[in-house]
Parts: structure tokens; sequence; C-alpha cells
């Protein structure tokens, strides 16, 4: 504003003014004045720029490292969030482990103390293993004319099925098949469950 007036107080000097060196020096020094002023001018606003772009780039670093944080932080949250649910997933899941062990463990124990029941008790095998006993041995180690396998401790299920399929003529191993027939026809169905039973606990 102050520079518009300088110009017009120079202006106004130039026209009352008569020409002659005067006038030339007055042209002049208002010349170098306003010229001057300009520079002062621009030179202001140069610096007003400046201030104003590094204001601003210290306010946008400012926000940048603000969300940074916001978003270091939601992560952390995230993170621990999720290590916190696969710990509760891990002990939930050691407790249905641990549980299943221990219900298996007690079936386990039942079925092996009720076969040993089974088995203390089984004196109707005993006495029906009487007469394998003289070619099979009163251990079951013993391969039956030297030809059989040794059933003791064969499945029990595998020798129902045997003395089953001997009792029904439809088993004939190394040539034994008549021979097991004439043992094994008098069992029933009874008897040859508590037999087998007998030679798989030998």
């Amino acid at each position: 504003m102050k520079n518009i007036t300088l110009l017009s107080l120079v202006a106004a000097a130039l026209l009352f003014t008569a020409c002659g060196e005067k006038t030339k020096e007055a042209a002049t020094e208002a010349t170098n004045k306003v010229t001057e002023a300009v520079k002062e001018d621009t030179a202001s606003v140069v610096e007003a720029t400046k201030k104003a772009v590094t204001e601003a780039a210290e306010a946008t670093a400012a926000k940048a490292a603000e969300v940074k944080k916001a978003a270091e932080d939601k992560a952390a949250e995230a993170a621990q969030a999720l290590k916190e649910r696969a710990a509760a997933a891990t002990a939930a899941a050691s407790a249905t482990a641990a549980s299943a062990t221990e219900s298996v463990k007690s079936a386990a124990t039942s079925v092996v103390d009720s076969a040993k029941e089974v088995v203390a008790d089984n004196t109707a095998g005993k006495a029906a293993y009487a007469k394998c006993a003289g070619c099979h041995g009163a251990d079951g180690k013993t391969k039956a004319l030297g030809k059989s396998a040794v059933i003791a401790g064969e499945a029990a299920t595998d020798l129902e099925t045997k003395i089953a399929a001997y009792k029904a003529g439809t088993r004939n191993v190394a040539g034994m098949g008549m021979l097991m027939k004439g043992q094994v026809a008098s069992m029933d169905e009874a008897t040859i469950k508590a037999v087998a039973a007998y030679i798989s606990s030998l």
C-alpha cells in the first residue's frame, strides 16, 4: 500500500516539474525508490511463502506421525487379541484332549478288568480246553501233530471263527479238518466262546 502511495507521489512530481536536470534526477530517484520498494515487497512475499511451505510441511509430517502411531497401536491391539484367543483355544483343546484321554484310559481299564474277570472265572473254557491240550499242549504252545500253528494268545474272535468253521466242516488246515471236527462237534456256541477266550489268555 505504501508503495502505491509512493508511486503516486513520484508521478505527481513528474507532472508538476518542468523538464530539465532536476526532472531527470527526480525521475531517477523516484525510479530507484520504486525499484527498491518492489525488491522489498518481493523479498517479503518470498519469505512469507517459504514460511507457509515450511509450516505446511511440518504439519503434514506431524499428522503422518500421528496416523502411523494410531495404526501401530491398532495393530498391536489386534495382535494381542489374536494371541489371547489362540491361548484360550489351546487351553480348551488341551482340556478336551485330557478329558478324552482320561475317558479312553478309564474305558480301557474297565475292559481290561472285565477281561481279567472273564479269564479268571473261565472255568468252562478251561474245562473245554482239556480235550485240546493233548495235541496243543497244556499251555497252547505246541504245534498239534507238528502241523498246526501255535494257538496260545491268538485273538479270541479269530479262534471262535476258526473253531466254528472246523465244527461246520468248512475248515481243513494241513489235513486236520476231520480230526478237529470230531473234537469240537459237541461244543455249543457258548462253549466255543469260552474255550476261545481261555486259549487267547494263555
